[in-house]
């Protein structure tokens, strides 16, 4: 699992980043006195609610990830094409969680934070199709 390693820390940044905004989130609602759940009003320029849906959309993503992520180690795909396409994927996400807590209108719905998130489903597609071929093969 050495030839992992790279891979391997990645995810698990993936990791911790959805525990740090689970932490992030709900400290930020015990401040503002809001109840755990849902944040009202929905609306992208509510701060609470870009927090709490940055982290969801997080938490979300990641099993759709960490599941492949895991399976192309153990059907052999090259170390190198794994520790790239995590780590793309993992700076693809830390940039979306950037620009959605940022706010204004690159965190608006069809912006650069949807061209993100589209951007880190297609690195998973990918990483998916590659270990399906490993496994076929």
């Amino acid at each position: 699992m050495a030839a992992y390693s790279l891979g391997i820390v990645g995810v698990l940044a993936l990791c911790l980043l959805s525990i740090v905004l689970a932490v992030y989130s709900g400290s930020s609602k015990g401040r503002a006195g809001a109840l755990s759940g849902p944040v009202l009003p929905l609306d992208d320029n509510n701060l609470l609610y870009r927090i709490d849906r940055v982290h969801l959309n997080t938490v979300e993503a990641l099993p759709p990830f960490v599941v492949p992520a895991l399976l192309s180690m153990m059907v052999g795909v090259s170390p190198v094409t794994v520790a790239t396409l995590v780590w793309v994927y993992v700076a693809i996400r830390l940039i979306h969680v950037a620009v959605y807590l940022r706010g204004g209108k690159a965190a608006k719905g069809g912006s650069i934070r949807t061209i993100l998130y589209v951007s880190g489903a297609f690195v998973t597609v990918v990483l998916i199709a590659v270990t399906a071929v490993a496994t076929i093969h």
